[in-house]
């Protein structure tokens, strides 16, 4: 199965792999709310405060995910954060997530990004060795509302220590409602 960081031209695609995907397991307005996250991501944010992880099958993309900046005032690190990752519906369970999200860590890693971060599923995302942080330890953007849910994991060979400073996202998940 072909990776590739190559999105242009293909945003629409993206956003719609996103929408439906959200729609098919969360229902149209989650569908809806998550089409124009990513949308907003794609069309909005810096190109180096974003990466973009697809991953196809005979030429139709499958599955996707997105990293964008996370800033922390007091701290010289670089951090991304993740979010949203999916795949199509009928290839949910194969994998193909997993190898996403590892293929997007390695890319993070390579272009020399020092901490990896997400909020969601603590038991999904320790499959690629996402560990749960406190918000004491890497403030988020806004209160969270499941604090669980809260994970980094180094990138470098440096052992995590707590972030500096209050931190801040990039534009597009500059909503509450999103954490």
């Amino acid at each position: 199965m072909p990776f590739s960081t190559d999105t242009q031209g293909r945003e629409d695609v993206i956003i719609e792999l996103f929408r439906a995907t959200f729609t098919a397991s969360e229902g149209a307005e989650e569908g809806a709310l998550i089409g124009s996250l990513v949308h907003n991501l794609l069309a909005s944010t810096a190109q180096q405060d974003r990466f973009v992880v697809i991953a196809e099958e005979e030429g139709a993309i499958i599955g996707g995910i997105l990293f964008s900046r996370l800033t922390y005032e007091q701290d010289e690190r670089t951090v991304f954060v993740l979010g949203p990752v999916a795949v199509v519906t009928d290839q949910q369970g194969m994998g193909i997530g997993q190898r996403l999200l590892n293929q997007g860590l390695a890319a993070l890693r390579s272009a020399g990004v020092d901490i990896a971060m997400t909020y969601g599923d603590p038991g999904y995302y320790a499959k690629v060795g996402l560990r749960p942080i406190s918000e004491k330890d890497a403030p988020a953007p806004f209160t969270l509302q499941q604090p669980g849910g809260w994970l980094a994991q180094s990138l470098t060979d440096q052992v995590m220590t707590p972030l500096k400073g209050p931190s801040r996202c990039v534009e597009a998940l500059n909503d509450p409602m999103y954490w």
